[in-house]
């Protein structure tokens, strides 16, 4: 499957809000560590959110293809949201007692410092560019990933809050919407499999470090005092449905590293589309005004 195949959906960005007046700190019902494993994501996505937009602003003049910037241009705009959206869930934690700042200098550092804009011209700028662009590739071949996987999970069943649980398929539907728009960039602009592999490669661990750390850190600045993190107790977790499995990530994996992988392989846009036409915050940001 090429990208010529993809679902034509156009891409816009929805100004949602969310009331986090009435969150409780573990959001999940007696679930601490299920709760800020997922919380992670607000401490995280807003920095790599961010960075994902300046990288696809500096690509957007090289483009050559007019429907994909088209898509680019609404991934951009997509993306924007979404870090809005999650500064706002962090900055709740930060008044409910939880010291997030000190995780959030590390995702800043490492956006900004170690994967941020060099001084460099020419080609070498190019070839950063592009570094860049396949990193982000395999980064959302893991947010499409986990965008279906929210909308399936059964964390309605388990008592999860509905404006959190919003928030988070919401996203997710939008993940799967524009699945395969940082990977037909990265394609139309280099796409060598083995920079392909090679993002990939360095991908994963440091996603694997950045949920592992986050969530130790969130349960250790819990003021409730939930106890530490566990991998009996992802494990746990996982078996209910409440955060993906081990075998679940590592069939994701494989897939990417065939060459004919295309991103429509993963999701369901039709299901994507759906929860966007019902999702409460979606609903009011697209309402006539």
């Amino acid at each position: 499957m090429t990208g010529e195949d993809t679902e034509q959906v156009v891409l816009h960005a929805r100004d949602v809000h969310f009331d986090w007046a009435s969150l409780p700190m573990h959001w999940i019902p007696g679930e601490p560590q299920a709760t800020h494993t997922i919380n992670v994501l607000h401490l995280a996505l807003p920095e790599g959110e961010r960075w994902f937009v300046e990288v696809f602003k500096q690509a957007v003049p090289l483009i050559r293809d007019e429907r994909l910037k088209e898509d680019v241009l609404g991934f951009i705009g997509q993306e924007a949201v979404h870090a809005e959206a999650h500064d706002g869930a962090a900055a709740h934690l930060e008044a409910a007692g939880v010291r997030v700042r000190p995780y959030i200098a590390q995702m800043e550092w490492l956006f900004r410092k170690l994967l941020g804009d060099r001084d460099l011209t020419g080609r070498a700028a190019e070839e950063w560019l592009v570094e860049r662009l396949g990193i982000i590739a395999a980064i959302e071949h893991y947010t499409a990933f986990l965008g279906q996987w929210v909308l399936d999970a059964p964390l309605a069943e388990a008592g999860a809050d509905p404006v959190m649980l919003d928030l988070l398929r919401w996203h997710g539907a939008e993940e799967v919407e524009h699945r395969s728009v940082a990977y037909d960039l990265f394609t139309h602009l280099d796409g060598r499999y083995t920079r392909r592999v090679r993002s990939m490669a360095a991908v994963t661990p440091v996603l694997a470090w950045v949920f592992a750390r986050g969530t130790r850190f969130l349960m250790r600045n819990d003021p409730t005092r939930p106890g530490r993190a566990s991998l009996r107790g992802y494990r746990r977790a996982a078996k209910k449905g409440l955060l993906p499995t081990g075998r679940e990530l590592l069939r994701e994996i494989r897939p990417y590293f065939r060459k004919s992988y295309h991103p429509t392989e993963t999701g369901n846009t039709e299901q994507a589309v759906a929860y966007l036409a019902s999702s409460p915050a979606a609903r009011a940001a697209d309402a006539p005004r």
